[in-house]
């Protein structure tokens, strides 16, 4: 039984891992192209304009009647 917990106790590192490399492996195609000054404002645009999509969706959840 101890063996059982010693192996779960593992997943979470592995997660981890895992989710570093998809950041990484999908980050590092846009620090190549973001070396292109208008590339690069056009990416800076791309993830302001996706976070404050997220975050007018994620305040619309939570305070749904603060927008009537």
């Amino acid at each position: 039984m101890g063996e059982f917990f010693s192996n779960v106790s593992r997943y979470p590192k592995y997660l981890i891992t895992i989710i570093l490399g998809v950041f990484a492996a999908s980050l590092q195609p846009l620090i190549r192209r973001g070396k292109n000054p208008i590339t690069a404002i056009a990416l800076i645009g791309a993830f302001i304009s996706g976070f404050l999509t997220l975050t007018f969706i994620v305040r619309a959840m939570v305070f749904p009647s603060s927008f009537l």
